[in-house]
């Protein structure tokens, strides 16, 4: 006889187990953990590469305030310098001034020694050369200020050794570049000589 199974549930085996399914549920770590290690890592590089750069930053720009320094500083000795190497050439220039006038003198020796005495009450100036025609003295040269050379004309005019004093030329000297500078010219016309001056000219040279 045929039996047929309305129910539709399987009848065990004899003898044998009823089949059950397994679920897999998979092995390792899940996709959304690998993404936030990954993430994690990512922002710890970037943060000690910023670290880094910064750390480089700071330390040029302290490198860069120290250099400022220093060349600040090595400016000041240099203008102090070239301001003392002023003075020693000033000086320089006055003693051979002195000795210039002394050597060739043609005129009276007070005349020669006014004229020593009036450049070196002058300060901040300095003469390169002196010429004398009979007529009229020329000097050339450099001065710090326009005031100084203002100061030597009054000084010179003040010996009474001359007529005028006038101003030929001034310009500034751009070679001076850490100070300020000035080429001058002066024009001295002499007072007329008189006859006991002649004489003593005469017995002079």
């Amino acid at each position: 006889m045929i039996r047929i199974n309305l129910l539709g549930v399987p009848k065990a085996r004899r003898g044998g187990k009823r089949q059950t399914a397994t679920v897999s549920t998979g092995e390792g770590p899940s996709s959304a953990l690998l993404i936030l290690i990954f993430i994690a890592l990512l922002g710890a590089g970037m943060w000690f590469s910023y670290s880094y750069f910064n750390r480089q930053t700071v330390s040029l720009e302290k490198s860069l305030q120290d250099a400022t320094k220093e060349n600040i500083r090595l400016a000041d000795v240099k203008k102090k310098y070239e301001e003392t190497r002023l003075r020693a050439d000033q000086f320089e220039s006055r003693v051979k001034l002195i000795e210039k006038l002394r050597a060739d003198q043609t005129g009276p020796v007070t005349l020669l020694q006014q004229i020593a005495d009036a450049v070196s009450a002058t300060d901040a100036v300095w003469l390169d050369s002196m010429t004398d025609d009979g007529k009229n003295i020329n000097f050339t040269g450099m001065a710090l200020s326009t005031d100084s050379v203002a100061d030597l004309m009054v000084s010179l005019q003040r010996t009474g050794a001359f007529k005028t004093v006038e101003i030929k030329e001034t310009a500034q000297d751009n070679t001076m570049k850490e100070l300020q500078a000035f080429k001058f010219e002066l024009i001295c016309e002499k007072q007329a000589q008189t006859k006991a001056d002649a004489k003593a000219a005469e017995k002079k040279s």
